[in-house]
């Protein structure tokens, strides 16, 4: 059957740039080390690497650039398609506006020193420094893609049906941290999570919480009452030491 807007899917793929061949995204661990992708996240004293899997996608929602999202409809389970998306309907096309002169002490001010391909945030907005000249950097503030024909290798893996992965996948989606199968749910007239401990003290671990609950409201409307229980279990009391054993005597 093949897949149409509002369905629930878990796809792999492998972004190119056409113009040069280069990787730039995957979702395929052996293609990411290949391509020299292959990445850690989180802070410094915890560090994860990053998991590859499956991508949840709803076609439709415009999750993903708009030309991908298009082609997402009419795709057939376990075949490759291979998509060919436009700057028009990928990032968008380089625009000159967004390419700013800024002065080089604004930078040095902050602790650091600018250089180019360096990537930045100014004024809450990503950017790429291109160059570095006498008191003078130049930011560009359009997406690094823009301007680029993407090329994506792409394959359905699977199209869920049932309730219950359709639940998972939507709270992964969201704490992608902890394993979607340790979040226990209870499906009657409402949506119960219990959250497993290592979720309590995610990073915005609350706001992922409403954002989930918002997304059942919108894809699972029949629940409509999403509740989450934490439980906090008294730990098991110290072992009490073994009596030692009376040594044998030997007979004289």
């Amino acid at each position: 059957m093949p897949t149409k807007n509002g369905d629930f899917i878990l796809a792999n793929y492998t972004c190119k740039v056409k113009e040069s061949g280069e990787v730039v995204e995957t979702t395929i661990e052996s293609v990411a080390k290949e391509a020299g992708l292959h990445h850690e996240h989180g802070h410094e004293d915890e560090k994860k690497e990053h998991v590859y899997e499956p991508m949840f996608l709803i076609p439709g929602e415009r999750w993903v650039p708009k030309g991908l999202d298009e082609g997402l409809v009419g795709l057939e389970v376990d075949k490759t398609t291979t998509l060919e998306i436009s700057p028009e309907k990928a990032y968008g096309t380089r625009d000159p506006s967004k390419l700013k002169l800024l002065p080089l002490r604004r930078f040095k001010k902050e602790g650091f020193e600018p250089a180019p391909g360096m990537q930045v945030e100014i004024d809450r907005k990503p950017a790429m420094i291109r160059s570095v000249g006498a008191g003078r950097v130049q930011v560009d503030f359009n997406h690094p893609l823009a301007g680029k024909t993407l090329v994506y290798d792409l394959k359905v893996e699977k199209i869920l049906e049932s309730k219950q992965d359709k639940a998972r996948a939507i709270i992964h989606r969201k704490i992608p941290d902890v394993p979607a199968e340790k979040f226990v749910l209870t499906l009657s007239e409402q949506m119960v999570i219990e959250v497993p401990e290592e979720a309590y003290f995610l990073e915005g671990i609350q706001l992922a919480k409403r954002s989930i609950a918002s997304d059942f409201h919108k894809f699972m409307p029949e629940f409509e009452k999403v509740s989450y229980v934490e439980s906090f279990k008294k730990p098991p009391a110290p072992a009490e030491p073994k009596p030692k054993q009376a040594e044998a005597r030997a007979d004289k």
